[in-house]
């Protein structure tokens, strides 16, 4: 894969990392980081050796410490509204992707930092990291689709606390309040993510896939509908060797041997 100026992402045995790489700068999210992003999933997207994804940030301060603020300062109605729309299209495509992601959340996880850990499908942080939706401090709200996957994640009266008052919480209330799956030591995150990607790596891809196309898919039915598709995708599974494999091995008491296939 190319080389990218804000971002630095390794492959290995299957676990993808990209590392969100301006610490100077606590991982703000400007635009040509996010144009590096949105270039970087997509050849993920395209790459069958990227089984796992895990997402974290350079440095020991910040997974990403907000949008840039002085980028985003003087920006008119139609700009701001582009450069919302710009990030929630980048945000969609790590929640659509379809390997899991995972957020090792390593610091300051604030505003767009914060809603770039969510639209990832499984969050562990370290016990140093703070979360928070605080553009209303600013002027403004969540942007990049906070408003949108905060109440999904906690709870419609949680989250509306949250960003009507923009204020911070630490990894163990995240993890009360179901924002987070984890909490690690700061030595410990990324270890971590790694052991979970590779407990992840170990199941059945096209069933892990699919099901992350489920809940995904079914989060925005009725019930009735999103069980029908449950039952499409459940169907699909018995069109794939690793169903076969999982299946002989559970009767026959051996570990299965998947292959993707």
């Amino acid at each position: 894969m190319k080389q990218y100026e804000n971002i630095l992402f390794e492959n290995n045995a299957g676990i993808g990392v990209i590392t969100l790489n301006r610490p100077k700068a606590l991982n703000a999210l400007n635009y040509n980081m996010m144009k590096e992003l949105d270039d970087l999933l997509d050849n993920i997207a395209q790459d069958d050796t990227v089984k796992v994804v895990i997402i974290t940030g350079a440095g020991e301060k910040a997974f990403v410490a907000g949008a840039d603020i002085t980028e985003m300062q003087p920006l008119s109605a139609l700009e701001g509204r582009k450069w919302g729309q710009f990030g929630q299209q980048v945000f969609a495509k790590i929640e659509n992707l379809a390997q899991p992601v995972i957020a090792a959340v390593n610091g300051f996880a604030l505003g767009g930092g914060c809603e770039l850990a969510m639209a990832c499908d499984l969050r562990i942080a370290s016990d140093n990291a703070k979360f928070g939706q605080p553009e209303v401090t600013l002027g403004i709200l969540p942007g990049f689709g906070g408003t949108q996957r905060l109440p999904r994640l906690v709870g419609k009266g949680r989250a509306k606390e949250l960003i009507f008052t923009g204020d911070i919480i630490d990894a163990g209330e995240a993890c009360r309040i179901g924002l987070v799956n984890k909490v690690t030591t700061a030595a410990e995150l990324l270890d971590a993510a790694k052991a979970l990607a590779a407990k992840i790596i170990s199941r059945a891809e096209t069933a892990v896939r699919l099901s992350k196309a489920a809940v995904n898919e079914g989060m925005d039915m009725d019930l009735d509908s999103g069980i029908a598709y449950e039952a499409e995708v459940f169907g699909l599974c018995f069109a794939t060797k690793d169903q076969k494999e999982g299946m002989a091995a559970f009767v026959e008491k051996r570990k299965a041997n998947f292959t993707g296939q």
